[in-house]
């Protein structure tokens, strides 16, 4: 499976300046190719074999001429991308906390690379730590709006404090 075709220069900041991004625009991430293989796999691994996403014959003469990409597809490549913007380096633990508001107001077309702009929008302490709201904003090559607007919610602990 095809990864990122370039990595952008990664912030990176101590635990104790997490509060300090509260507010910023981390920039654009690095770009993903999504490719009939991945979103094929993605199909496999959660049995959603609509043939919008899978048959890319039947898909020609769809409403996007072309297989599209599973929007849990596009949102799973948050982790990935996310993590090319924010390094925490004295961080002993990062816990996925979950999502708040999340749209697809546009699909992503087979043969599209996807990125994200991201922004912290909020920090505030937690156990052992600082949990981090972040919006990313998804953009695919050749498509004007964005496909994916996600909230997503970090902890980043300093120790082996739970969650």
């Amino acid at each position: 499976m095809a990864t990122t075709t370039s990595r952008p220069a990664t912030h990176r900041v101590t635990m104790a300046h997490l509060p300090d991004l509260a507010g910023t625009r981390l920039g654009a991430s690095s770009r993903i190719p999504v490719t009939q293989d991945r979103i094929c796999q993605f199909a496999d691994a959660t049995g959603d074999h609509q043939w919008i996403h899978v048959d890319p014959e039947r898909a020609r003469s769809g409403p996007f001429g072309t297989t599209i990409a599973h929007g849990y597809l596009t949102l799973s490549l948050a982790v990935e991308i996310f993590s090319g913007l924010l390094e925490v380096t004295d961080c002993a633990q990062v816990i996925n906390y979950g999502l708040d508001k999340v749209r697809f107001p546009a699909p992503v077309p087979v043969g599209s690379s996807v990125g994200a702009v991201a922004e912290v929008t909020s920090v505030e302490p937690c156990a052992g730590g600082y949990q981090l709201a972040v919006t990313l904003t998804f953009d695919a090559s050749g498509v004007e709006r964005p496909v994916c607007v996600a909230q997503m919610i970090l902890r980043y602990l300093a120790g082996g404090d739970r969650a």
